[in-house]
């Protein structure tokens, strides 16, 4: 079974996140992190997460060199282009990096600079840990109860933009093609999107998220899919997902069939159909644990399952491609061009981003800490307005304000 570690090298005088040839990240404790600040309300959030992640770090005698790349309307402005090559190479270099929000271009160039940012780097895992926090609003009655993480392939499905617009001469020919090669009835007025699902793509996230629940004793992985009917796509992900269980991790997991829901000391290995995967997740949340899932289903899945914890401004998300070792950690939430500069919003969802991008090459105690202070702080009731407004006796402050008080409980 393939595993996964993390070195710290201490009074290293590199500075640059490199990989070994055993597949090992090694990490100074003073990395250069590429940053891209983010479109919107990037102005506001970097700086308060940057704080605090730098004041965590501090704490262990650690420094990060902060070397900021850009992308989005920033980049458009300063070089003409969306997404320089520059960027690209800089993430591709150093690994490891995190991100604000980024604008979509209107009317041509990336579909989404987030998804080029994916598939230029082949960042095929999506992480979206979700979890409750004391004292944050919620829509649900238990919230404590959900605690899931969330293994979203990045790379295939229809979200990866395999798509003909309606009209065009390259419509009217696939529409003709299929029809003539496969019997496929196509109306002439349609927009054509390609679904494809890899035996590749889905045992390398499977495996992905398997390695995970091992590394982080996770009791179950669940794999979400619509293969009952898209068999050949979603179904077979499901069946290269139990294939991966079964050939590579039969010593710590088995299936749900081999053992009747009683795994006793292995993790569950199990699977549930996408719309009722929705269901359960709110009746009963506490029988999920990592999920494996499919490009667009667990798009769905994280951000429905955010709004059970407290929505998308506290969820954080990590793009990571576990063989090479480069990762990008991003701000889950929209650019909220409205709001920019006005110090207002909820800088969570891109500082647990910076968590995850700890504990992604080892700093776990400083992640633990960062996790700690947000938890008094809000128990202390000092939230940004979009907690306030629904907290009772809430003191609501700043963004900036927030990340002090974070500082004041590490």
């Amino acid at each position: 079974m393939l595993t996964r570690a993390v070195i710290t090298r201490l009074g290293c005088m590199s500075t640059k996140i490199t990989m070994a040839p055993t597949g090992v990240l090694l990490v100074p404790n003073d990395p250069i992190i590429p940053y891209i600040e983010g479109d919107g309300i990037g102005v506001d959030i970097w700086p308060a997460a940057r704080r605090v992640l730098d004041a965590a770090a501090a704490k262990y005698g650690r420094h990060i060199s902060w070397k900021e790349v850009l992308a989005g309307e920033k980049a458009f402005k300063e070089t003409g282009e969306w997404l320089p090559e520059e960027t690209v190479e800089a993430f591709r270099d150093h690994l490891i990096g995190i991100k604000g929000p980024l604008t979509t271009p209107v009317g041509g160039g990336f579909r989404s600079l987030n998804v080029a940012l994916r598939q230029l780097l082949d960042l095929y895992v999506c992480l979206r840990p979700v979890r409750w926090f004391a004292g944050v609003p919620s829509p649900v009655v238990h919230p404590e109860k959900v605690d899931m993480v969330i293994f979203r392939e990045n790379t295939e499905d229809v979200y990866a933009g395999l798509e003909l617009q309606e009209g065009t001469e390259e419509a009217r020919r696939l529409i003709a093609f299929v029809q003539e090669e496969f019997g496929w009835t196509v109306r002439a007025d349609s927009g054509i999107g390609i679904k494809p699902i890899s035996e590749t793509g889905s045992k390398r996230l499977v495996r992905a998220a398997l390695q995970y629940a091992v590394r982080r004793h996770r009791r179950s992985v669940t794999f979400m899919h619509k293969g009952n009917i898209q068999k050949f796509t979603e179904g077979a992900f499901r069946s290269w997902g139990y294939e991966v269980a079964r050939d590579e991790f039969s010593d710590v997991a088995v299936s749900w069939e081999d053992c009747d829901g009683q795994p006793g000391d292995k993790i569950l290995v199990k699977d549930a159909i996408a719309d009722i995967t929705f269901q359960q997740v709110l009746t009963r949340p506490d029988e999920f644990d990592v999920i494996a899932a499919t490009n667009l289903n667990g798009d769905y899945l994280s951000d429905a399952l955010a709004a059970q914890v407290g929505g998308i401004g506290i969820a954080p998300g990590g793009n990571i491609n576990y063989v090479t070792g480069h990762g990008v950690f991003e701000a889950t939430h929209g650019t909220a061009p409205k709001y920019a500069g006005q110090d207002k919003v909820n800088p969570g969802s891109l500082l647990l981003s910076g968590v995850l991008m700890f504990e992604h090459f080892g700093w776990q105690e400083a992640a633990d800490d960062i996790i700690a202070a947000l938890e008094r702080t809000i128990a202390d009731k000092i939230v940004t307005y979009d907690f306030a407004r629904l907290m009772e006796g809430a003191r609501e402050v700043r963004c900036s304000q927030f990340a002090d008080a974070m500082v004041e409980r590490l």
